[in-house]
Order: C-alpha cells, then sequence, then structure tokens
C-alpha cells in the first residue's frame, strides 16, 4: 500500500527579477490550479540584490584562482612565491 499526500508545497524561483505587473499573470494561472490556496510574490529588497552581487564576486574570485592555478606553470608560480 502507498503512502496518501496531503499537501504539496512548490517554490518557483524566476530566472530573472520581474515586474510585479508582469508576473500577475503567472501567479493567476498557478491560482487557477485546482487544490491551490493561495500563490503570493516576493518583492525583491536591497539585502537580495547585495547578497547575489557578494555571490557573483565570490564565483568570480574563486574561478580566476582556479584559472591561475591551471594556466600559470608551476615554477612562474613558484618564483612569484619566492619575490
Amino acid at each position: 500500500m502507498t503512502d496518501r499526500i496531503r499537501t504539496l508545497t512548490v517554490t518557483v524561483f524566476l530566472d530573472e527579477d520581474y515586474r510585479d505587473d508582469d508576473v500577475q499573470n503567472i501567479v493567476s494561472a498557478i491560482g487557477m490550479i485546482r487544490g491551490v490556496e493561495a500563490a503570493t510574490t516576493h518583492v525583491v529588497t536591497g539585502s537580495d540584490m547585495m547578497n547575489r552581487e557578494t555571490v557573483r564576486a565570490e564565483i568570480r574570485r574563486e574561478v580566476a584562482e582556479a584559472l591561475a592555478n591551471v594556466l600559470v606553470p608551476e615554477w612562474a608560480r613558484a618564483k612569484k612565491a619566492g619575490d
């Protein structure tokens, strides 16, 4: 015998930030699905934008370090560290 499911929770992350009026059609469509209790939006805040930029900067730094380790010969890294 299989389990019975009572609740399904879905969070949708959009590929980018959209204007509120541009998202209303999506929210309305989700709200029309039978059994959906609520479809709400969350407004982007300044801290959201700062967090994204912090993550982007960290990824850029890590990629640059990884590329430097691959592209710069070992002897050049040793010479630079000895200077």
